[in-house]
């Protein structure tokens, strides 16, 4: 390729997505003198969802700039907490990410989840018609022009997992509010109205209970109750928030 050279540097946190050879400063690069900076950014390994400000000579540019011979170009990492403009801050998490949509939910962050591989076109159309923020540790999938918006989950654990979505978006949370089902909000149930859905032991051992509006699922205080409860509690510690049950 024998087009404009640039010097291009990355962000530290986003050095797990470009090439070893470019994690070490500012290095060269020769683009085709036609495609965007972010096509240029996104060809590097970098999903622009992961992308903060990008400076060209100091300056803030946008992705569609096309780079000239001899610029230097920075790449940020976003800022965190990372504002979602344009909508309420809700989420959808694809197949992998089970385990984060029921703890996201636990705490009361609206979080759908594909419970089945719907495919990316699929997961990208259903991002953008929604408006929630794609959550992903597929960057095929980041990469897509559809989304609304996404985001990287970096970890493959989920208390770091759930650590990192709350610290980029800091999401309101409210607590023991939410399915952990199906994402449905919950109300205060009348014990006599639950009844015939418990088994006998929890009949005569509980009586307090919360339904769910949209699939009907009944919640009590159970042998886990425990260990969400910690989960909760470490949550609103670190970022804030109001238990309500």
């Amino acid at each position: 390729m024998n087009g404009p050279q640039i010097q291009i540097s990355f962000a530290p946190a986003l050095h797990l997505f470009v090439p070893a050879d470019r994690r070490s400063g500012r290095t060269l690069l020769t683009t085709d003198g036609t495609s965007s900076l972010g096509h240029v950014v996104e060809s590097l390994g970098v999903p622009l969802t992961e992308a903060g400000r990008l400076l060209v000579d100091g300056r803030p540019v946008d992705a569609s700039h096309v780079p000239g011979a001899g610029e230097t170009v920075e790449v940020e990492d976003v800022v965190r907490p990372q504002p979602v403009p344009g909508a309420p801050l809700r989420f959808l998490l694809d197949v992998h990410l089970g385990t984060l949509a029921r703890r996201l939910r636990l705490l009361g962050v609206d979080a759908a989840y594909e419970s089945e591989d719907i495919g990316d076109p699929a997961l990208a159309a259903l991002s953008a018609r929604e408006r929630r923020v794609m959550l992903s540790r597929d960057r095929g999938l980041l990469r897509r022009r559809e989304l609304w918006a996404g985001a990287y989950v970096y970890s493959d654990r989920p208390d770091d997992q759930l650590r990192d979505v709350l610290e980029r978006f800091a999401p309101p949370l409210a607590p023991w509010t939410r399915c952990t089902a199906c994402n449905g909000e919950l109300s205060d149930a009348d014990k006599d109205t639950v009844r015939e859905r418990l088994e006998q032991g929890t009949e005569k051992t509980y009586d307090v209970f919360a339904e769910c509006v949209e699939c009907g699922r009944v919640y009590w205080r159970g042998a886990h109750h425990a260990r969400l409860e910690a989960i909760v509690s470490d949550a609103v510690r670190e970022f804030g928030g109001a238990t309500t049950r």
